[in-house]
């Protein structure tokens, strides 16, 4: 047999370039790419070796399951703060398949459905305070999402406790990657969400409260893994989250969404008279330009060799989501936002991956996709079409070394407005 030739890797020369992530946040991997004139280089991050991969055929690579696991590739600080601890991401084989199924489970079109019901319901309840008023859109949005999630997921949420625990969930994403204080906050805020769902647990499983079935909260507590044996009230804690979690994150692309419509005023007017089509498109292209998932981490299972490159065994591999959704040999001008680039777009699975790429039901794409784009649909559809609002002068500007990023006033709306004709669909 014929030896494949292996070819040198390109190399970062400094030490470590963990300072360098900090400082490049989101472009650190499409900066090194572009330098490298490749789409593959290895760094050392945290005193590790990483390999960095960018690209539609390196996605393939990263999502096939036959090269790379996920346990123990995520950093503590991440479980600490936004994954949580023993939770379906950091699983592989046949223990993520049987976690991956009770979270897809969960997305039939009667709960889908149910979620884009609770979402308008939710707009329109709440829009009736800010009647007339200025608000941060970017914080009643996470505390609207945090009801929504909550009431989908059958957790009952007093009304006095919805600004501390959408505060809490908040603080899990911001923490994530940051260092001091915002990371610290994110850790001590997911202790205080985990005991607050693993107590909801406790008592849905002892009885002493009840739990519609269907709902995230029933098939979570009862669920048996594939030994058949219930999951520890901690791990369920953990897998609630990841439920309720995601659906306040979505309090970011909103924001982005708004600013989209503020830089692209012709994007507003078509929401408003081009139908659900133009709908779709613009939110893809929302979930495509702006930065919300920088890269994602797996380790490579046994030594193998692609495209005349050795990966060796325990080496921590990190996909640039970030770079992919921007890569111009996938996108006509990246850098331009344009909804109609989605005109007869078919998803491949590794072009576009905002929320991870592959297989939704068997690998490691986010099972919650779906839920993501309904619900920004339906956010999108009240404010145009159910709110007036003035943009008042302000700091818009979000920084790609901040992760995750948001425009820095968090966008104010001034002399909010519910429309006199509003009736919900």
């Amino acid at each position: 047999m014929r030896a494949v030739k292996i070819k040198k890797m390109p190399c970062d020369k400094l030490p470590d370039s963990s300072l360098c992530l900090l400082k490049e946040g989101y472009s650190f991997i499409q900066n090194r790419c572009f330098k490298h004139k490749s789409n593959i280089f290895q760094t050392r991050l945290l005193c590790k070796n990483v390999i960095c991969i960018s690209g539609k055929e390196a996605a393939k690579l990263f999502y096939n399951q036959n090269y790379f696991e996920r346990r123990g590739a995520a950093p503590k600080r991440v479980q600490k703060t936004l994954l949580g601890e023993n939770g379906v991401q950091g699983m592989d084989g046949k223990a993520h398949l049987d976690r991956k199924q009770m979270f897809m489970s969960i997305m039939t079109d009667k709960n889908l459905a149910l979620l884009k019901e609770y979402t308008k319901e939710q707009w329109s309840y709440n829009s009736r305070k800010w009647n007339k008023k200025d608000i941060v859109l970017f914080d009643e949005a996470q505390k609207l999402m945090c009801q929504v999630a909550c009431r989908w997921a059958g957790v009952f949420l007093k009304p006095d406790e919805v600004a501390l625990r959408a505060s809490d969930l908040g603080k899990m994403i911001d923490g994530f990657g940051a260092a001091g204080p915002r990371h610290w906050q994110g850790r001590l805020a997911r202790k205080r969400s985990e005991k607050w769902i693993r107590d909801v647990i406790v008592l849905i499983r002892t009885g002493k409260m009840s739990a519609l079935k269907g709902t995230a909260v029933h098939t979570i507590a009862w669920h048996r893994n594939e030994y058949h044996r219930l999951l520890r009230a901690q791990v369920a804690a953990v897998e609630l989250l990841n439920i309720i979690r995601p659906v306040v994150a979505i309090a970011t692309y909103i924001t982005f969404g708004l600013l989209a419509m503020y830089d692209n005023p012709q994007c507003k007017q078509k929401l408003r008279s081009s139908g659900r089509e133009y709908m779709q498109r613009f939110v893809q292209e929302v979930r495509r330009y702006y930065p919300f998932t920088p890269f994602v981490g797996a380790i490579v299972k046994n030594d193998f060799t692609w495209k005349q490159y050795s990966f060796k065994k325990g080496t921590l591999v990190l996909l640039d989501v970030y770079g992919i959704n921007h890569d111009p040999a996938i996108w006509e001008n990246p850098y331009e936002f344009d909804p109609d680039r989605f005109i007869g777009w078919i998803d491949d699975g590794f072009s576009f991956i905002p929320q991870g790429g592959g297989a939704y039901d068997t690998g490691h794409r986010c099972a919650g996709e779906m839920v993501t784009i309904e619900v920004m649909k339906e956010s999108f559809d009240f404010i145009v079409n159910h709110l007036t609002y003035q943009v008042p002068k302000q700091n818009l500007k979000y920084r790609l070394c901040r992760i995750p990023a948001l425009p820095k006033s968090r966008f104010v709306m001034r002399k909010l407005r519910r429309r006199s004709e509003i009736v919900l669909k």
